[in-house]
């Protein structure tokens, strides 16, 4: 039998203002991870609105009702703790590890800024964050040799209205046109109790969350009407695409991109599986092919992964980076001809063998952290219902066959559902 992904306890309750809390005990530290999932990301956002998701995740530094700005930051660091948040197509979250004395001081600022933001949310601060996160957008994605990549693979996985067609940093064009009280609409809509789920790991027990949540968090009105995300899951067949950057980049790239399935399904986890035999490390099919038998590719540059999103058919992404003197003609043609082998041909024992070992590896690396596992429980608990189902997660890669990941790249690795993005050089005068 496979060993179970997650061998702590779990204990769960829910408030009546809708708030899930989960709560995983473990002593072996004197510390807390605590993690307040929204389920709110990018494929919440209406035309019109991108971007809003990820400057929440600014704005909700900013001040609160009784938090003033930056104190958020300057109280958890004064504490001994840590703090960041992120944002994605699928959700945004909020996170502290701090010593477990200050376990209550941690779920009182989340529980302020989640009722007291739009109080507190001045046009000056909007503003300001604004141009961040602009600065941002051109910093990481404009500014950079191939930045703009995910911006470029997500119109041509996608169709127009499709929930991810759009990145989550969102358009300058969205941005500016926002106005202070589509903000404030938004942040009503979303950051709710009953659209959260908190949760934290670490050198506590149960019962003392679960009271300190109806403390901080039980006042907090829920929202009754929330609006679903635009529903993903069919995406229609569109045939091959293809996109040509000529850009200021240091060498010749390539993507190749297909959707697959969503993350959580048996179909995905197969496909988790194969991306560790293409791409991941010396021994995968694309190091050994484009590194060291053809000499095609960068070895720091060549990689296969799948990008877990759990509304859609998932992205599934294989690139490689020209050596000098590689045309990206040459290595376009190089990278294609593995992805077709092992769609035409299967792949080995001994590589799902290794890829499992090293799944395994990952796995346990994320789960070796209060904060790691708080994450992964808060993802469980949003997007399938149960943070308990997290266990199923190595299980369900340590049961892929060479078979079964033979059958997946053969349905899924078609050229006739390929999008091939290349970036080649500015010809220099």
């Amino acid at each position: 039998m496979s060993p179970n992904g997650y061998p702590w306890p779990i204990e769960t309750t829910r408030l009546e203002n809708g708030l899930r809390v989960t709560v995983s005990p473990d002593h072996s530290a004197p510390v807390v991870a605590v993690n307040l999932w929204y389920d709110v990301g990018s494929r919440h956002e209406p035309e019109g609105r991108t971007g809003f998701a990820h400057l929440f995740e600014h704005l909700m530094f900013e001040g609160s009702v009784h938090v003033a700005k930056a104190e958020h930051m300057r109280l958890i660091q004064g504490a001994g703790g840590s703090l960041n948040a992120t944002t994605n197509p699928d959700r945004t979250n909020y996170f502290e590890t701090v010593p477990s004395e200050h376990l209550a001081l941690a779920l009182w600022l989340e529980a302020d800024r989640m009722g007291g933001l739009v109080p507190a949310l001045t046009q000056e601060t909007l503003d300001n964050q604004r141009e961040v996160v602009k600065n941002e957008r051109r910093q990481r994605y404009e500014n950079v040799p191939y930045g703009d990549a995910w911006l470029r693979l997500l119109p041509m996985l996608y169709p127009p209205g499709h929930p991810y067609h759009h990145a989550t940093i969102g358009s300058m064009e969205d941005l500016n046109a926002a106005d202070l009280e589509s903000f404030k609409e938004f942040h009503e809509t979303y950051y709710a109790p009953n659209n959260a789920v908190l949760t934290v790991v670490g050198d506590t027990e149960p019962k003392e969350v679960f009271a300190l949540a109806e403390k901080y968090f039980g006042a907090l009105r829920p929202r009754p009407d929330i609006p679903p995300a635009p529903d993903g899951r069919h995406v229609p067949p569109r045939g091959p695409v293809q996109e040509r950057v000529v850009a200021d980049v240091p060498a010749p790239r390539v993507y190749l991109a297909h959707r697959t399935y969503p993350y959580g399904t048996p179909e995905y986890d197969a496909v988790t599986v194969l991306a560790a035999v293409l791409g991941t490390g010396r021994g995968s099919r694309l190091y050994q092919n484009l590194v060291d038998g053809r000499r095609l590719a960068q070895p720091e540059n060549i990689a296969a992964y799948g990008v877990d999103l759990a509304h859609a058919p998932a992205p599934l992404i294989m690139t490689a980076t020209a050596r000098a003197g590689v045309s990206v003609e040459e290595l376009t043609e190089g990278l294609v001809a593995v992805v077709d082998e092992v769609a035409a041909n299967g792949v080995t024992e001994a590589e799902v063998a290794r890829a499992h070992a090293l799944l395994t590896t990952s796995w346990w690396r994320q789960l070796s952290t209060f904060e790691g596992r708080a994450d992964i429980l808060g993802r469980y608990a949003v997007q399938f219902g149960d943070p308990a189902r997290a266990a199923e997660r190595l299980p369900g890669w340590l049961s892929v066959t060479a078979e079964r990941a033979s059958e997946i790249a053969a349905e899924l690795l078609r050229p006739d559902e390929r999008a091939t993005l290349t970036y080649v050089r500015e010809a220099v005068e």
